[in-house]
């Protein structure tokens, strides 16, 4: 007896040790950025982003394609969703997948900046479809980056250049008031001046044709996507709803919170600011401000680890938040945002990663709730 209390002491260790590692019950949503690095050319590999077309531009994993999170939902001007609870209908799933390159059989990595938002938006979508190999990059374009030994190069002689552009600036202001006899200086510190600015020139120069080949090299690049549409198939039988909700499953959990507290066996989590919540602020064509009567409000911002920039704080981290709120296990639990496809997808993936097993995200969400003048709100 006194063996089996020691092995149940060990394994309880291990299991706490690994929950403050920031280790997950379920280890198959997220990849590092040192596993998903090597992935990276490899023709059986998408990586997605789901940040915006601008942003994308700005900086993206090198062959990686966009399918910004907050356009992933499809609604009519009146919030309308025509194929609910599915963020688009199927026809129009299959072409726009197809036209990003990505075909069936490909392994698809949902990455961001590295909040998190935005990849677990490009997440939900594909595995509501039924796309069996999907990966949320832990830390996003940020984490790749800081793994890029280009990267580094690339930042230390950008800053080499600035500094050397800073100089030729005051070397050569410098020379320019010299000429105009406003300086005082002798032909010898005219001359000094003017090899320096020389100097200076030499140094940008040579640096400026450093970092255009160090560019070549980098894991993230700027620029538009380059992609060659294939040809998409999703099947009926292969769609999961286990991962979205309908705004009827939202209203009949609404009446049973309403009608049970703290008893019902639901929660609602209203993953927007304060200012969307209370109806202070409006987005898009919604016609109404507020929020689900009933929901928990608890903003996405608290589950990312921004000072590690990583999507998601440590298991320990996540658990203590979702206890303080009285997010249980037990419970089944719907997230919603303005669109479905981001801040309430953060909220429902971290819940899968400790092992939650009833969570969905609400597709629809505020676009189409605040848009239906039968249903109720809150402010």
């Amino acid at each position: 007896m006194k063996n089996l209390l020691k092995v149940f002491a060990v394994a309880a260790a291990f299991a706490m040790a690994a929950m403050a590692s920031g280790s997950y019950k379920d280890n198959n949503i997220l990849i590092s950025a040192e596993e998903a690095v090597k992935l990276i050319g490899d023709p059986k590999v998408m990586f997605v982003s789901g940040d915006s077309e601008d942003v994308y531009q700005l900086g993206h994993i090198k062959g990686s394609v966009e399918m910004y999170a907050h356009h992933l939902h499809h609604a009519d001007i009146n919030g309308r969703m025509h194929c609910a609870p599915l963020f688009r209908c199927l026809d129009d799933a299959e072409h726009f997948i197809g036209s990003k390159g990505i075909s069936n059989d490909m392994t698809i990595i949902a990455y961001d900046d590295f909040k998190g938002p935005n990849a677990t938006g490009v997440y939900f979508f594909f595995k509501s479809y039924g796309h069996k190999n999907v990966k949320v990059l832990n830390g996003g374009r940020a984490a790749i980056m800081a793994i890029d030994p280009a990267q580094k190069k690339y930042d230390e002689a950008y800053g080499e250049l600035k500094e050397h552009k800073r100089a030729l600036k005051d070397a050569s202001k410098e020379l320019k008031e010299a000429k105009k006899g406003q300086s005082g200086l002798t032909k010898e510190q005219m001359a000094t001046l003017e090899n320096s600015v020389k100097s200076e020139e030499s140094k940008v120069a040579a640096l400026e044709k450093s970092i255009a080949e160090i560019e070549g090299e980098l894991l993230v690049v700027r620029g538009d996507e380059h992609v060659e549409p294939k040809k998409y198939h999703i099947s009926q039988e292969g769609i999961d709803l286990s991962y979205i909700a309908g705004k009827d499953e939202l209203k009949h959990a609404m009446e049973d919170i309403l009608k049970n507290g703290k008893s019902s066996k639901y929660v609602i989590v209203d993953s927007r600011s304060m200012a969307e919540i209370i109806g202070e602020r409006k987005m898009d064509n919604v016609a109404r401000g507020g929020h689900i009567p009933g929901s928990t409000l608890l903003e996405w911002s608290k589950l990312s680890d921004l000072d590690n920039k990583l999507s998601f704080k440590k298991a320990a981290e996540l658990k203590a938040v979702f206890d303080h709120y009285d997010i249980t296990p037990d419970k089944t639990v719907y997230a919603y945002c303005q669109v479905g496809a981001g801040r309430s997808t953060e909220i429902i993936t971290a819940l899968k990663l400790l092992g939650y097993k009833n969570v969905k995200a609400y597709s629809g969400s505020w676009d189409e709730w605040g848009n239906d003048m039968n249903l109720p709100l809150k402010r």
